[in-house]
């Protein structure tokens, strides 16, 4: 075991990695012929075309034939319908559709190519987030809600909101990710348990769909659309413009680590806090692992408590982290202790494993941006990520841990990552939409956020995942993956379940061609 005070944990592992990813790349290559008439600002040049080929993940490498940067949604509009074979741009034109496949990409956050489109044209949809009129985030006079560019990253969406006075209800971890983006996958983090994910928080859509259609959506006016783009994994259509909802901002926030030896406690804990409905109930929760075959961060905790928790993990193996925040503002501020004081009290909590900070609310959001800024300063940030996350039922999270985490991960002769470890509601989120979870009233968040290089070659996490996955699928533990990537459509099938049927009736429906996002390999 590595530890080091000075160094958060994604600082320290990434210190042990190579520069070099490694990279599966695609060589097929499609040349996109596109009409002047069309009038788009489309690039070719090798620097664009590396750009689009290249995502956070690092494990993919696949060239599109063209990147297009629109200032307007109609020229996305165009592009998909003369992909679709309208060829009133092209008077010359005699053959029949184009077929090339269109992907739309933010901040290029996919671990696996699933923003890609292999010799087709990559959307670049941060180029309309900067030329949307009257700007990329618009909210309402009365702060209830704000129409967003889907290629504005949400801590742009943060930052206009808290100069209102107000604030999205929930977050990514990591802020600097494309609303777009996150609302095609589902958008969770540490408030999902009181007010689900992010796709469970918007109001009203604008969707150009895989035909060219330029479609307003929402639970009212054209649903199918509407429940079918969110979560959808960009099957159906591009989003251009979401209406998130939004509540009073607090000003700061109680940031509290637990640490606990017995998993037991560390999930009855948990799963009590986010069962809370009074005002005991925590904004924010969320759990990690430190492991003794791992690197241990110390960061948050004081100095004079730091070798204390070094020798807690070498003692136990496994400490538990258990991460909650209350939010506070000026009228809240002459209670908040008391507040505090009652919910330790309540857990039972002792003052020796419990860390407070206090800190101001935007900075506990942004709070990844600091490792990452300090990964990019030492060449750092872009090596692959061959991350594993998933949804494990509760009524099976014992198994799991003795199986993978016990029986798997602190079996590896040393670990590299952090791993994610927290319980959500069912209740909060809406079936009707395409994101598929188990069928549980309460499930865990399972994040294995694994990076490669030095001693933790690619293959070896790869197998590693691997393994987790078979004794899932051994044991008979339903697990439902996220941000996965499927090569094979039985795999798929199989995720969709009972919405497979749905999920293929909207692709005929919206995108009958299937241009849409073809990295996601699902009707490639």
């Amino acid at each position: 075991m590595t530890t080091n005070p000075s160094l958060s944990i994604i600082t320290l592992m990434t210190l042990l990695m190579c520069l070099t990813p490694t990279l599966i790349k695609s060589e097929e290559s499609i040349d996109v012929l596109l009409p002047i008439s069309l009038n788009l600002t489309v690039l070719t040049d090798p620097f664009s075309i590396s750009a689009a080929s290249r995502d956070f993940g690092n494990i993919t490498d696949v060239n599109p034939g063209a990147v297009l940067c629109p200032s307007t949604p109609a020229e996305v509009a165009r592009l998909l319908r003369f992909a679709n074979g309208d060829f009133s741009y092209d008077s010359e034109s005699t053959t029949s559709s184009p077929g090339f496949k269109v992907a739309a990409r933010g901040q290029g956050h996919s671990l696996r190519g699933q923003a890609s489109a292999p010799g087709g044209v990559v959307v670049n949809m941060t180029c309309l987030a900067k030329t949307a009129k009257p700007a990329a985030v618009v909210v309402l006079a009365d702060g209830t809600y704000a129409d967003v560019a889907a290629g504005a990253m949400w801590v742009e969406v943060l930052e206009a909101a808290l100069a209102r006075g107000v604030s999205p209800v929930t977050f990514t971890d990591y802020l600097y990710l494309s609303v777009g983006g996150t609302l095609s996958n589902a958008g969770i983090g540490g408030q999902v348990f009181r007010h689900g994910p992010q796709i469970s928080n918007v109001h009203e859509l604008d969707v150009i769909t895989g035909k060219g259609d330029m479609v307003t959506c929402s639970p009212k006016l054209n649903p199918e659309l509407f429940y079918g783009v969110l979560g959808g994994l960009g099957q159906f259509g591009i989003i251009t413009r979401a209406r998130i909802a939004l509540e009073h901002a607090p000003t700061r926030a109680k940031w509290i680590r637990i640490l606990y030896s017995d998993f037991s406690a560390f999930t009855r804990d948990q799963e009590r806090l986010i069962s809370m409905a009074n005002d005991l109930r925590v904004d924010f929760l969320e759990g990690q692992l430190m492991m003794s075959n791992g690197i241990v961060d110390t960061s948050f905790f004081p100095l004079s408590d730091q070798t204390r928790v070094v020798s807690l993990v070498n003692d136990h193996r496994i400490i538990y982290v258990l991460e909650v925040a209350k939010y506070y503002d000026t009228t809240t501020l002459p209670i908040i202790e008391q507040v505090i004081d009652r919910l330790t009290r309540t857990l039972g909590i002792t003052s020796e494993f419990m860390f407070v900070q206090d800190v101001p609310y935007f900075d506990f959001l942004n709070r990844v941006r600091n490792e990452e800024d300090k990964l990019r300063s030492i060449g750092l940030w872009e090596v692959p990520h061959p991350w594993l996350n998933m949804f494990v039922p509760r009524s099976r999270i014992l198994d799991f841990h003795e199986g993978v985490i016990k029986g798997l991960l602190l079996n590896q002769t040393a670990t590299s990552g952090v791993t994610l470890f927290y319980p959500t509601n069912r209740k909060k989120w809406n079936n009707l939409m395409s994101a598929m979870i188990p069928n549980e009233d309460v499930f865990y968040v399972i994040g294995f956020l694994q990076s490669a290089g030095g001693s933790h070659n690619f293959e070896e996490l790869e197998n590693l995942n691997d393994r987790i996955i078979n004794f899932c699928d051994n044991s008979g533990i339903k697990i439902k993956e996220y941000l996965m990537h499927y090569t094979r459509k039985e795999d798929w099938i199989k995720h969709f379940g009972p919405k497979w049927n749905d999920f293929s009736r909207r692709k005929m429906m919206f995108d009958p061609e299937k241009l849409l996002s073809p990295g996601q390999d699902i009707f490639s």
